[in-house]
């Protein structure tokens, strides 16, 4: 019998090589097709008497990825059609759909032959988990090689019994770890966890899988043995006594109860452990059902799995232009951003030339480069050849004809325009007709600029977030003579350095920005009001954000906030900015220097290391203070979203955000809105745009006409649109089609 996505080729031994290589996908992933050809594989793998053993292998430079898009989509889409048809039977459906991987993966470690996974290169979720039901496992000793179960980070878990095979081979503690979390394992971390048997070399992987069985690996499982025992001795220890108080405890001080996939992973250990093998499998199963019908799961799925791949494979790009290929980029600007964006490009292949106003400058700034590598090489991630063969991509220059052979620049000089203006200048005096040019720009809106330009069509703006090497958003601003073929350069440029792009209009503070300064806002107003400072920052944290937004505004510097704040005045006058916000920043600046982390005072004071930082106690002396019981936790956790999730809407509703997608991956890309919502809208859409309405009605009467509902929302609540519907972005593509 012949396959679509595997091969089967059996040696004089009787061991047969099972290779998963999907025809035309860069990496393999599980898809409806794929189970069901792995399921036939099974079985004509038992009624095949000649087969001895098995061996399961990538094709691919890496193992599997996962479960692919169409069947995380479909899962979903089975759930609505069901419930339509049938709301009383919809979960039970749900639930004979969410067994059948666990069910072919158990009938797999139970055929009656034994089973070795060679895994040869990244492992992820679903995959490894195929792998745990595999009798033996050997994996390749190269770093590159990352195994994980992440699926918490995209608000599910390990379901097709990953919860209850990772804590019969490891102890609870460190399962528990690498699931909740999400985090990757390297080859020699799996096997010290006892999740991987053997390692070794990419060249010997196969032979050393078969040696596996020729030595006669069992075909059954340590937990289908009778008298098995679970490491460190199960629930009833103790150890166990004092470790899961302790886990519930530090997932609850990690996550505020916000990820109910997170808590399942507890659920499915400790009553799993307390079963049989086949019972925990269903109550994993039972628990899997229950998450994957929470907003949470729906949402964050939707957002950073299905959507963040979606617009990193150019769901925003025009389908006319021809795919860019570059063989050299430009960087204007040697200074952190230039310098940063200049590494990020030549970690990517690709050469650059990194112009500043004389040499000294230009070598200033690969030496910022210079400094990555050797932090980099220190830990492990890069070799010393990688990292010389990355800065020679990057060539320091003072001269502006070095340019002239590049399709693309990006300028990244200091935010004013007069210094953008010569810069932009000097640049098209020397570039090719046909080249882009790309503003990274935070603050000055990309039309203004390219006003300075001879050919605006192919002016284009590219904000990157700092610090660059590490932030994976960057937002594409469109002028409003910018072209097709400047999108289209720009988003290829983003893709091949390996970011997500958001697609915006073009507007003061573009869109990351907006939000941003909302959450900040909302905080001066909360320390005016006589909010204490520290039950500010953890409000925001309970709410879901990363950080706090005056320990935010900290590292976004204050006296950033004063500028942009007296740059909104001079633009728009001073109805624009709330007077007491102005006084508060300028007493902060100007009478106290105090101007955020960068120079060691800001809203928090900053000792020298190892001391950690701590809320400067001058700010209870600011504003009268009142006690924290005067405080409502979930009205502040409420103002923080709210006011973020209303500016969000705003620019939906002016048109600068046009593709719901990108304002919820840049919201949580960008600034790490609580990523448990799926982003802005989808926090919208998550309660009903009716329900957020009223909530934002109520708050608007007691804090502020900035709550106030924007006609659109008051006009989708009226119909009860959702954003997904009413700017539904596969129609807009299909259309566009």
């Amino acid at each position: 019998m012949t396959y679509t996505n595997f091969t089967i080729e059996t040696d004089t031994d009787g061991l047969a090589l099972v290779t998963w290589d999907m025809p035309d996908k860069s990496m393999n992933v599980f898809t409806a097709a794929v189970l069901e050809e792995l399921n036939a594989i099974i079985d004509a793998v038992v009624a095949d008497a000649e087969i001895k053993g098995v061996v399961f292998t990538s094709g691919k430079s890496t193992f599997s990825g996962g479960a692919d898009l169409s069947m995380i989509k479909g899962m979903f889409t089975f759930q609505a059609e069901e419930k339509k048809k049938n709301p009383d039977t919809a979960a039970e459906k749900l639930f004979e759909l969410c067994g059948q991987m666990t069910g072919i993966f158990r009938k797999l470690e139970t055929c009656g032959k034994p089973w070795v996974s060679a895994i040869n290169g990244t492992c992820m979720g679903g995959a490894f988990e195929l792998s745990l039901a595999c009798h033996g496992r050997v994996a390749s000793n190269v770093k590159s090689v990352k195994i994980a179960l992440p699926e918490v980070k995209v608000g599910i878990f390990p379901g097709a019994g990953g919860t209850q095979r990772v804590p019969r081979l490891t102890n609870a503690q460190d399962a528990l770890q690498m699931m909740t979390t999400g985090s990757s394992l390297t080859p020699q971390r799996a096997k010290a966890m006892g999740l991987v048997h053997e390692l070794a070399d990419p060249d010997k992987l196969i032979e050393a899988a078969k040696t596996m069985l020729k030595n006669g690996l069992k075909p059954v499982q340590p937990w289908d043995e009778k008298g098995f025992k679970v490491p460190g001795g199960g629930i009833w220890t103790p150890a166990a006594a004092q470790l899961w108080p302790a886990a519930s405890g530090i997932l609850r001080r990690e996550t505020y109860g916000n990820y109910p996939g997170a808590l399942a992973i507890l659920k499915c250990v400790y009553e799993g452990l307390q079963v049989p093998f086949d019972t925990g499998l269903k109550i994993e199963q039972r628990y899997f059902t229950q998450i994957l019908q929470t907003t949470e799961a729906f949402s964050m799925i939707r957002s950073l799995f299905v959507s963040m791949q979606e617009l990193g494979k150019g769901a925003r790009r025009p389908a006319g232009p021809p795919k860019s290929k570059f063989a050299r980029i430009g960087v204007v600007g040697a200074g952190f951003m230039g310098a940063s964006i200049a590494y990020v490009t030549a970690a990517a292949g690709i050469p650059v030339t990194l112009v500043d106003r004389d040499m000294e400058a230009a070598t200033k700034g690969k030496a910022h480069s210079e400094g990555l590598v050797k932090d980099s090489i220190g830990k492990g991630r890069m070799t010393q050849e990688q990292g010389e063969a990355l800065l020679a991509l990057i060539t320091p220059s003072a001269d502006y004809n070095d340019l002239a052979d590049v399709k693309l620049v990006v300028e990244a000089v200091f935010e004013d325009r007069q210094v953008k203006k010569d810069v932009i200048e000097k640049v098209e005096a020397v570039l090719a007709e046909d080249a882009i040019f790309a503003s990274n720009t935070s603050t000055l809106p990309i039309t203004g600029l390219a006003k300075n330009s001879k050919r605006p069509a192919q002016f284009i703006g590219i904000h990157f977030f700092s610090p660059v090497e590490k932030m994976m958003l960057t937002e594409v601003i469109l002028g409003k003579e910018t072209g097709d073929e400047a999108l289209a350069a720009a988003l290829d440029f983003v893709a091949a350095i390996k970011k997500t792009p958001i697609v915006v209009n073009d507007t003061r503070g573009f869109y990351v920005n907006r939000c941003v300064f909302r959450y900040i806002h909302e905080a001066y107003d909360m320390l005016i009001e006589g909010v204490p400072a520290a039950m500010i920052e953890n409000a925001a944290k309970m709410a879901g954000m990363p950080v706090g937004p005056l320990s935010l505004n900290d590292e976004v510097a204050i006296d950033l906030s004063q500028k942009i704040l007296k740059a909104s005045i001079a633009d728009l006058g001073e109805a624009a900015v709330d007077p007491q916000h102005m006084t508060l920043i300028n007493r902060l600046v100007d009478d106290l220097d105090r101007r955020g982390r960068k120079n060691g005072k800001g809203f928090y004071d900053y000792p020298a290391k190892p001391a950690k930082k701590s809320l400067w106690p001058g700010l209870k002396d600011l504003f009268p203070q009142k006690s924290a019981d005067a405080f409502d936790v979930t009205v502040l956790k409420q103002r923080f979203l709210a006011t973020i999730a209303l500016e969000a809407a705003r620019t939906m509703e002016e048109g600068i955000v046009t593709d719901p997608r990108e304002a919820d991956v840049g919201s949580i890309l960008g600034f790490g809105f609580a990523p448990y919502t799926g982003g802005t809208l989808s926090y919208i859409d998550g309660m009903g745009v009716k329900a957020f309405v009223a909530m934002c009605e109520k708050l608007a009467a007691s804090y502020g006409e900035h709550f106030q509902p924007t006609a659109l929302l008051q006009d989708m609540a009226a119909k009860r649109e959702t954003f997904y519907g009413r700017f539904d972005p596969y129609a807009v593509a299909a259309k566009a089609a």
